[in-house]
């Protein structure tokens, strides 16, 4: 694949088939960090939000990168993950 196919991809999965399944990346991201503050109990400071949650899904996605076998996937999926975590912060989310 090139730069093209790959950014194509993402935008489509973030853009349609994500969006169509979870609804908006905002309102599921932060329903995430809900879950995620629930399980952490307190133990960091600030609480996570959705921003926080993209970025951490885009940091496993470089970890599955660099422990596993090529999967296109995982790269398209953490440049979903940037891109939702720039449009949440441009927002002010």
């Amino acid at each position: 694949m090139d730069r093209k196919q790959i950014l194509t991809e993402a935008e489509q999965c973030i853009c349609r088939d994500r969006q169509d399944s979870y609804g908006s990346p905002e309102n599921n991201f932060s329903i995430i960090a809900d879950y995620w503050n629930v399980y952490l109990n307190g133990r960091i400071e600030p609480a996570l939000d959705a921003e926080d949650v993209a970025i951490l899904m885009a940091l496993m996605k470089f970890g599955r990168i660099t422990s596993g076998k090529v999967n296109m996937d995982n790269y398209i999926d953490a440049i979903g993950y940037v891109a939702c975590a720039g449009e949440i912060v441009s927002k002010g989310e």
